[in-house]
């Protein structure tokens, strides 16, 4: 019962970073933004960053809401729902990178 408490706990956390990264409240938790010299980091557009990244936080919520789930009931096949989930977090995040990239090269 202990580790499905500390997986809610960690959903709820990804939820709540989550939604400060969508309402672009907070540090910009984006790896491009992290990598960025701080020239680049002051004439860069955010909203694309914040709002990839909030969609990232909410899907490793759902993550870890699986594993809670799955600890609760007792059933470890329940966990086979998070490779889709992980999968969808991959191609998004790749997807929306390049989006992201052709976008500021214009």
């Amino acid at each position: 019962m202990v580790v499905a408490i500390i997986m809610f706990a960690i959903a709820g956390v990804n939820l709540i970073i989550g939604f400060l990264q969508f309402f672009e409240r907070g540090p910009l938790m984006n790896n491009a933004y992290l990598y960025a010299s701080k020239q680049q980091r002051e004439s860069m557009n955010k909203k694309p960053y914040y709002r990839q990244s909030a969609i990232v936080f909410f899907l490793l919520s759902v993550i870890f809401i699986i594993v809670g789930l799955s600890v609760v009931m007792e059933d470890y096949r329940i966990t086979f729902l998070e490779f889709p989930v992980m999968t969808g977090i991959v191609i998004y995040a790749i997807v929306s990178s390049m989006r992201i990239n052709k976008k500021e090269k214009r």
